[in-house]
């Protein structure tokens, strides 16, 4: 699923980086002078980068978001390990005790068998 979220925007900046490039040839070849040629460059320009800073910072938030939850999801997995080896060591605890005392009934009842 990740590596599917990452194509999907690499594909989208790929496709923003290509429109630029595109509009920044259309300007070169345009019938216009070249100091508006230069001010349509600097205007798409501006834009270009605002988008690419948009696109930058949903980027970092998501991964932002990401490695809090997958922080968070690991805390919790830690504390149920935790409290799973804190219970199986009493399970075990019960039944070494409980075998213990299986273990003193037999050696009474064999004590008063022989006597």
């Amino acid at each position: 699923m990740s590596d599917r979220n990452t194509t999907i925007k690499v594909g989208g900046l790929m496709l923003i980086a290509g429109g630029v490039i595109g509009a920044g040839l259309s300007l070169l070849f345009a019938p216009q002078s070249g100091k508006a040629t230069r001010k349509d460059i600097s205007r798409y320009a501006r834009k270009a980068r605002r988008r690419t800073e948009d696109i930058v910072d949903d980027f970092s938030h998501n991964v932002s978001k990401m490695v809090e939850t997958v922080g968070e999801n690991a805390a919790v997995l830690l504390d149920k390990g935790a409290d799973l080896a804190y219970e199986t060591k009493k399970e075990i605890l019960k039944a070494i005790e409980d075998g213990q005392e299986k273990l003193e009934k037999q050696r009474v009842r064999l004590a008063r068998l022989l006597g």
